[in-house]
């Protein structure tokens, strides 16, 4: 097989640091820099348990080698959602709360999944995957 795994989703945002805090305090993730020479005021980078850099946070100046325009009030473009598997449904699901968040939860039972949908700062749709062992 050629993918072995999402890579990373690239975000670009009027507040870099808004969003970095809502992927840090909702999915702990850890909020790191981005590789020289990019820029900590235009960077945030999100990774998981593992060490992974799976969110890319850009700043609407950081320079692009391919970019196109981004209105955060509309939909993603051609992408839908981003969808994460995750742990602690429970938990997610009280920061959201805690946030006064928007939500929608969806069951299916013939996969053993729970799912959260919603979206973060910049209207970007989140399908959140929580699998039962």
């Amino acid at each position: 097989m050629i993918v072995e795994r999402l890579d990373h989703v690239n975000i670009i945002t009027d507040d870099l640091a808004a969003t970095a805090r809502f992927y840090a305090e909702l999915l702990d993730l850890k909020e790191g820099d981005g590789p020289p020479p990019m820029k900590l005021e235009q960077v945030r980078w999100m990774f998981d348990a593992g060490g992974n850099a799976i969110l890319h946070l850009n700043s609407a100046d950081f320079p692009r080698l391919y970019d196109r325009t981004v209105d955060h009030s509309e939909a993603t473009g051609a992408i839908h959602h981003v969808a994460l598997r995750c742990g602690d449904f429970e938990v997610v699901r009280a920061r959201l709360d805690a946030r006064g968040a928007e939500y929608q939860i969806n069951e299916v039972p013939a996969a053993n999944l729970r799912q959260i949908f919603t979206s973060d700062p910049n209207n970007v749709l989140l399908e959140l995957n929580f699998f039962a062992d």
